[in-house]
């Protein structure tokens, strides 16, 4: 797994405090008032020193309003958990995204900077992470998908939570089979059906999906690592097309310095030596789904689609031939270990 995809949570989260009139547990009224404290909403206060544009920070303030039924949900307990993608900015226009909140049995007003969602809580789908109440992965995802605008974003999100390695599909379908009777079931198993656990990257599976979607092609396989027949590495490939020997890469802002440029260059080259056609897409290029979708299907039209035994490649193991290149297996194994941590801790 990238390590780009994780997160660590900080460990100096300022959990808001109400007014002490001692002033040893919070700031007394006078001191409420002043430079030194900042109030986060109906009588819970920060230290001023406490940085808000940690959206970390952010999610402990607004948790603070929860009652003692409440989680944190959605993005922003997948935030919590180690996601890296879910930054709480809106990907379409980099605003701040409101943070979920799951009242349970209990209520809460809404306000500006938070998603109040009134949907029952079981016992057993929340956890504390920094200290805040919030729900396990699966709820989590559930809600982050099932809110999201549209089933791309939606499958955008499934894909960013198994690059994380925080669950798989195969978990999220065992979890959202026991919730047939909830609100945007049909957009989970949508976004389920459409997911990739090897992306990595939004706008690599944003491509993928104009890929099914708009030019109507066969699912292609992603971050796939393509070999020579003599074993050596040629690259791995974003998105590749096996039948057609077509490969697709996504170049975002990451690859603008000129040794990335020049690396990239090199693996185009050899893909090419081994009779891969190839296609690239830019920054920007995505909001342009016709010209993204015309640039594939040339390309398509260029490939050799040669039988395997004529192919100058071969790709690298995959969960088939080696179960531990499975997410599944990664995550059992993890939970094993855990479990066994905390079964020789308990000893």
């Amino acid at each position: 797994m990238r390590t780009d995809l994780r997160c660590e949570v900080p460990l100096d989260l300022v959990h808001p405090v109400r007014r002490d009139p001692a002033g040893a547990a919070g700031p007394t009224r006078g001191q409420a008032r002043g430079r030194r404290w900042r109030r986060t909403s109906a009588g819970l206060y920060v230290p001023a020193t406490a940085d808000r544009s940690r959206v970390e920070q952010r999610i402990a303030e607004e948790a603070a309003r929860l009652g003692p039924d409440g989680a944190v949900t959605g993005w922003a307990a997948l935030r919590l958990s180690g996601a890296a993608y879910f930054d709480g900015l809106d990907p379409s226009d980099l605003t701040l995204l409101a943070v979920p909140l799951v009242v349970g049995s209990g209520q809460l007003r809404r306000a500006a900077g938070i998603q109040v969602l009134r949907d029952a809580l079981e016992p057993e789908e929340v956890v504390v992470r920094a200290g805040i109440r919030c729900t396990t992965v699966e709820r989590a995802t559930f809600d982050a998908v099932r809110h999201a605008p549209d089933d791309r974003a939606a499958t955008v999100v499934m894909d960013m939570v198994a690059a994380a390695e925080l669950t798989s599909i195969r978990r999220m379908r065992e979890y959202v089979a026991q919730r047939a009777g909830h609100r945007g079931v049909p957009r989970v198993r949508r976004a389920l059906d459409l997911a990739d656990e090897d992306s990595w990257s939004p706008k690599e599976s944003e491509m993928r999906l104009i890929w099914m979607l708009d030019a109507g092609f066969p699912r292609p396989l992603c971050n796939r690592s393509v070999h020579d027949l003599q074993g050596r590495l040629l690259g791995v490939a974003d998105l590749l097309d096996v039948e057609a020997g077509l490969v697709g890469e996504y170049d975002g802002m990451d690859h603008a310095g000129r040794h990335r440029r020049r690396r990239d260059a090199r693996r185009e080259d050899d893909f090419r030596a081994a009779g891969l056609e190839c296609f690239k897409v830019v920054t920007g290029d995505l909001v342009d789904v016709a010209l993204v979708v015309d640039r594939m299907r040339r390309a398509r039209s260029r490939a050799l689609w040669l039988p395997p035994t004529q192919r100058l490649w071969r790709l690298g193991a995959d969960s088939e031939e080696d179960p531990s290149e499975t997410l599944d297996f990664r995550l059992d194994r993890r939970d094993m270990l855990r479990e066994l941590h905390e079964r020789d801790g308990w000893a």
